[in-house]
């Protein structure tokens, strides 16, 4: 993985894929066990930790009006958020004991204040105050940025996996973005790049709707992931516009997608033709995004075996 992610020559590309844990499954040891299971069953070539439980960002204040935006306080070193990540990302990465990578997802700013109110808040507020907003994303990026240090520098994990939400076509033009959301995503992800070289960039398409990819395309990290089938931009001709990156990606994430949907050769012969197509330096096998959990996990084993053996 390391090789790939230097862009060196390897045998083969490695392989992952991944799902959101529900339930039981989504908290504490029983995620950790639900991580270190799955890894052995299909014998992925590194780990994408997920960040189950924690979607929601604690902000500890009810925000009603835009300017509650600014009671905003970081997040004490002992908060739960920090250390039960911490914890699941060290019990995983002594779990795998050396035999792979693991990265850790960690969402941008942006992402964090929608996710702890609501999108339409966010948006509303941003209209009405923006200063008041962006002090916000300010004190969360100093925590997820703590955050990203301590899986990096505790934990033992190799990178964070960094997602990039908010892009979308119809959301802000170009200049708003980089005005409003693009510094508190470069904080976060300067700080991770401090710590480790070696984080995986995240530009998330799960709602269907095309990114401007040109926000993104200059974020510093050793490979990135689109969502080929959203954006139209298929992995040669991503890895030429998006610049001197090893690309992760390949086959649509969504259960009408070939890997969800197709037979054992369908799925084998998709896997032998990207690597024909791409070549293997430099790039990861892997999706657009989540896969849905309900996937029969034979169906990832088959990529694995096709890829080693191809």
């Amino acid at each position: 993985m390391l090789r790939t992610l230097n862009q060196e020559a390897v045998d083969y590309p490695p392989v992952g894929f991944w799902f959101h844990f529900n339930g039981e499954e989504g908290m504490g040891q029983a995620c950790v066990d639900a991580h270190l299971n799955y890894y052995r069953e299909t014998d992925i070539d590194f780990i994408k930790i997920m960040c189950d439980g924690y979607f929601q960002f604690p902000l500890a204040v009810e925000i009603k009006e835009a300017a509650d935006w600014r009671k905003i306080k970081p997040l004490s070193a002992d908060h739960p958020y920090i250390t039960e990540q911490v914890e699941r990302a060290r019990l995983i990465t002594e779990g795998v004991n050396g035999e792979c990578c693991t990265f850790y997802s960690l969402f941008a700013p942006f992402s964090c204040i929608r996710f702890a109110t609501s999108d339409e808040l966010v948006m509303k507020h941003l209209k009405e105050d923006p200063e008041a907003v962006l002090y916000a994303l300010t004190v969360i990026a100093e925590d997820q940025a703590a955050l990203a240090e301590r899986l990096i520098a505790e934990a033992g994990c190799t990178g964070i996996y960094y997602c990039l939400q908010g892009g979308e076509m119809d959301r802000f033009s170009e200049g708003e973005y980089r005005n409003l959301i693009m510094p508190s995503d470069r904080y976060v992800l300067d700080r991770a790049n401090g710590f480790s070289p070696n984080n995986l960039l995240h530009m998330c398409g799960w709602a269907g709707v095309r990114n401007r990819l040109d926000n993104w395309r200059e974020y510093p990290a050793k490979a990135v992931n689109w969502a080929i089938y959203v954006e139209g931009l298929g992995i040669r001709e991503g890895r030429e516009y998006l610049g001197d990156h090893a690309v992760l990606g390949g086959f649509d994430n969504t259960k009408s997608g070939v890997l969800h949907s197709g037979t054992r050769s369908e799925v084998e012969q998709f896997a032998k033709q990207l690597v024909a197509e791409a070549g293997t330096q430099g790039l990861i096998v892997g999706a657009d995004c989540s896969l849905s959990h309900d996937i029969d996990r034979e169906r990832i084993k088959w990529v694995v075996e096709t890829i080693r053996s191809a």
